[in-house]
């Protein structure tokens, strides 16, 4: 016959198995089997027993907690020196490509004769093709160039620049100039064209 003693009794024996959920079975103590029907349960001695277990539980569950935090903590900062290691040596590769560029823009500007601000690419192929590609355009070839042709044009001046009157002044000239020198150019009429006269 099932009896209200007999649904508590049942209800103990589940609850003194070990479960896989880490319960309470670490330290290899079980509470004592469940009593046969004969018997009386000390409720009390029970109660203060999973009492006891829920306690050293939570303790350990706590200090779990702070070692997991600090090991967090830990994580967290070696990740961000990491982080910050691996974003110097990328700034570090792209600069160096960089200049790999510049320089490599340049030689092939000497060679050709094309300015190396003008060229593009990044690669020695890619830069030496838009240098011919520049020079036929302007008109010109790298091999059947004539070297006094070219630097008699390039010596010639800008164009609209005025050939007579006084040599004029730019801004960058003003620079390195005192004020007594800057009045005698403009006396001189060498500010004329950054005056607007």
């Amino acid at each position: 016959m099932f009896t209200m003693r007999n649904a508590r009794n049942r209800h103990l024996m589940f609850a003194d198995t070990p479960s896989d959920q880490g319960g309470g079975g670490d330290d290899g103590q079980q509470a004592d089997s469940a009593p046969e029907d004969g018997q009386d349960v000390d409720w009390q001695a029970q109660a203060a027993h999973w009492k006891a277990m829920s306690r050293k539980n939570e303790d350990r569950a706590k200090s779990n907690a702070e070692k997991a935090r600090k090991f967090d903590e830990l994580e967290e900062q070696t990740k961000s020196e990491l982080q910050k290691a691996l974003d110097r040596a990328a700034d570090a590769e792209k600069r160096a490509t960089d200049f790999e560029v510049k320089a490599l823009r340049a030689s092939i500007g000497a060679k050709n004769g094309v300015d190396p601000d003008l060229l593009a690419g990044s690669t020695e192929e890619e830069i030496t093709e838009y240098a011919q590609r520049l020079l036929a355009w302007k008109g010109t070839t790298n091999a059947g160039e004539d070297k006094h042709a070219a630097s008699s044009a390039n010596h010639a001046g800008e164009r609209g620049e005025k050939i007579s009157g006084p040599r004029q002044l730019s801004r960058d000239d003003l620079k390195n100039m005192t004020p007594q020198q800057i009045n005698k150019a403009r006396k001189d009429g060498q500010l004329d064209e950054l005056m607007g006269i």
